[in-house]
């Protein structure tokens, strides 16, 4: 096992990667940007490195700075988190030929599933369903478009091959529209990701997001650890996840997980990762892989009883995994709430200093927060400052639970999100379960339209 590990990011996943690490007898160097340095995990750390100003470009962006505070320190691997470089394969090919252990899949890897082009065809090699489209990077002469929209179908979806977070893709309704979508989404693709590929796929129209979440190591061994439900979001951002997903069958969870984990196998990949999918009619269609650890781990955490950073950390370190697909039995159901530094109708971010801060507790409840009474939130960053975690025996115990969590925690100072969830949880078609991935942007126009 390592001695000493270097987590290239901030927030609440810095301080959770640094727990697992500590538990485990890890020393931890945190690094930080100067806008971070009074932040809990910086002065929890048994060493922190500065490594620039506060624009992330500047600091958890910039690779040199990451990987020479590595060298100083003397940490022998570096946890990349979620988001900044975590799937950023010219980061993970830097920091291995420096000399460090990358905590995560090797470089080769990410790019395959980077692209969403080269991950779709993988996926397809490997027994996984996938939304039905172009097979690839589509062109721009309009005959050639419109014959591979009529074979897939109208509606559908131009995407960009290296999009994310909800940007460069455009819906086609109609024939008419088709060649000015793409070379729209085209020049969006060049603008944003600096890769102007884009490909087609069958539109869906009220379909659920459902994720199976793997794990892997080095000795060819893959599991699966149920999925979650992250339908409830908003412009493509999760605002709700859950787990097991409402109204899924056991036996079609094992299905689905055991193909995830034979393509786990057979593309050679190493660590946490996270299959994601489009539920719709009773069938999963893959549309990308998220080759890190994700933001709602821990309700998986809480339903397999596994820790899930401790893993990625073992792995990483040559080991076996410690657990087989017999061991992981799910217990019970878990939500999580993600509690965002912001507005919670007009969601405009609402940073500054935080003049109260507590928590709630209770059987049940987990918060995974950096915050602190007086500590500040920086304009500069994503707006998440904690994660409520409810886990009961029953859906219907973690929504209780997670009714009660909310209405103890207190924030002041600062605008954030608590309302909304709070209106969510006693939302009936919620509360049911198995709302699309269009249900939350529908409610709030309603509501706006009446005045919320």
């Amino acid at each position: 096992m390592f001695e000493k590990v270097l987590i290239a990011n901030r927030g609440e996943i810095a301080l959770r990667i640094q727990r697992a690490c500590r538990e485990l007898g890890i020393k931890t160097v945190a690094v930080h940007s100067e806008a971070d340095r009074a932040a809990k995990y910086v002065r929890l750390a048994d060493e922190s490195v500065c490594i620039g100003p506060a624009a992330s470009a500047l600091s958890y962006l910039n690779i040199p700075a990451i990987v020479s505070a590595a060298e100083v320190t003397g940490a022998e691997a570096i946890h990349p988190g979620y988001g900044f470089l975590a799937e950023n394969a010219d980061f993970a090919e830097r920091v291995e030929r420096s000399g460090f252990v990358f905590i995560g899949p090797r470089a080769d890897t990410i790019r395959l599933m980077g692209s969403k082009i080269s991950a779709k065809d993988a996926m397809e090699k490997a027994g996984v369903p996938v939304v039905p489209g172009s097979g690839g990077a589509i062109g721009d002469d309009p005959a050639t478009l419109l014959e591979t929209a009529n074979v897939i179908g109208f509606p559908v979806i131009i995407k960009a091959s290296a999009g994310g977070g909800g940007r460069g893709m455009r819906i086609v309704h109609e024939p008419l529209e088709l060649a000015n979508a793409v070379a729209m989404t085209r020049g969006e693709a060049k603008a944003a990701f600096g890769d102007d590929t884009v490909y087609m796929e069958k539109f869906l129209g009220e379909p659920r997001h459902i994720e199976i979440q793997v794990m892997a190591d080095e000795h060819g061994n893959a599991v699966f650890l149920g999925e979650r439900d992250c339908s409830m979001q908003r412009r493509h951002q999760k605002v709700i996840e859950e787990a097991p997903a409402p109204g899924i069958p056991a036996a079609v969870r094992n299905r689905i997980g055991e193909r995830c984990a034979e393509a786990c196998r057979q593309i050679g990949y190493r660590g946490a990762g996270t299959f994601e999918f489009l539920y719709e009619n009773g069938e999963f269609y893959f549309i990308e892989m998220n080759t890190r650890i994700q933001v709602e781990h821990p309700v998986t955490e809480a339903i397999t009883g596994i820790d899930l950073v401790q893993e990625q950390l073992r792995v990483a370190a040559g080991e076996k995994l410690s657990v087989t697909q017999k061991d992981i039995k799910l217990r019970g159901h878990a939500i999580e709430c993600r509690i965002n530094a912001e507005d919670p109708f007009t969601f405009v971010p609402s940073p500054g200093q935080v003049t109260q801060f507590h928590t709630p507790g209770g059987p049940g409840i987990r918060v995974d927060s950096h915050m602190y009474q007086n500590c500040v939130v920086p304009p500069y960053y994503d707006s998440l400052i904690a994660k409520i975690i409810a886990h009961g025996d029953t859906r219907a115990q973690a929504l209780a639970r997670m009714r009660i969590a909310l209405s103890e925690m207190v924030v002041e100072g600062i605008r954030t999100n608590i309302p909304l969830h709070q209106e969510l949880l006693v939302d009936a078609n919620f509360v049911a379960g198995g709302t699309s991935i269009h249900y939350l942007e529908q409610k709030l126009a309603r509501e706006r339209g009446r005045g919320h």
